[in-house]
């Protein structure tokens, strides 16, 4: 089997992954495009991006995001807050809720475990 990969995730196509029924403010749209992920379930990883717009999240399972492009803040529900660019790292532990309000266009590679 060949090993997953993509030679310029800016040129992936993503894929339409709708509104949700999440939204706080705006209309944020989500699209995304996984590249791997376990016959189990048990992880995953790909490409995500979402439009301006806040939106309550709970990450169900441990993800690692390397934001690519865009602007915006996660708002921990304790009220610690995490701003996201280009080039920021953040691990979301199981569990982590809070309010995610993007500014810009956010866009980040993750990997789910």
């Amino acid at each position: 089997m060949p090993t997953p990969h993509w030679p310029k995730a800016s040129t992936v196509e993503l894929e339409d992954w709708g509104a949700g029924s999440n939204t706080l403010a705006g209309s944020p749209r989500a699209s995304g495009k996984i590249l791997s992920q376990n016959p189990d379930g048990s992880s995953e990883c790909g490409l995500w991006s979402c439009t301006p717009g806040s939106r309550k999240v709970t990450f169900a399972a441990d993800e690692f995001c390397h934001f690519l492009s865009g602007h915006g803040t996660y708002v921990h529900e304790n009220g610690e807050q995490i701003p996201v660019e280009a080039g920021t790292l953040v691990f979301f532990p199981a569990g982590w809720t809070g309010t995610s309000i993007i500014i810009e266009t956010l866009t980040k590679a993750f990997m789910c475990r």
